[in-house]
């Protein structure tokens, strides 16, 4: 487990929106969209705007960090008030794989592919998934595995089945 509370929070919202850590770091405390459970993502890859899901656990522990640490403008800020650097949370990634004797490769990235894949294997739409990914073509998204049917109303984010 995760101590720090905004670490915690920077991992999850990696995992339970799809993000990139760029995404991440841009996002701003308004982007946080917790009456319709969604995170706006603004100019991510190729400059494109798009929405994914926030996870009702997570919106519980982003309003725990919130309470914490007050964030002004950017969602997760740098002591100085800053957005949150991209080393930085390869640092908070690379202590948490040491902390819980993880030896497999992975970096920030492998939540985001972890959130496409766990969402295809609960029969989630790849469209819907390369929607929430930003994904310009299906081609990049088709490589997760197959396609299937199922609504954007029925898509919960991973995380919500996790127990944390």
């Amino acid at each position: 487990m995760i101590e720090n509370v905004k670490h915690r929070c920077i991992l999850y919202m990696l995992y339970a929106g799809g993000l990139r850590i760029s995404e991440l770091i841009n996002l701003k405390i308004t982007d946080i969209q917790s009456e319709r459970s969604l995170i706006l993502v603004r100019n991510g890859k190729g400059g494109k705007d798009r929405t994914t899901l926030l996870s009702k656990k997570m919106l519980t522990l982003l309003r725990e960090y919130y309470r914490m640490y007050r964030p002004e403008y950017w969602l997760f800020e740098s002591p100085n008030r800053k957005n949150y650097s991209a080393s930085s949370i390869r640092k908070v990634m690379k202590r948490a794989l040491k902390r819980t004797k993880i030896t497999k490769q992975a970096s920030p990235h492998t939540l985001r592919h972890s959130f496409a894949a766990h969402l295809l294997e609960r029969g989630t739409d790849l469209r819907y998934i390369q929607n929430l990914m930003g994904h310009g073509s299906s081609k990049t998204t088709e490589r997760y595995t197959h396609i299937t049917k199922k609504g954007v109303d029925d898509i919960v984010s991973p995380l919500d089945n996790l127990d944390i």
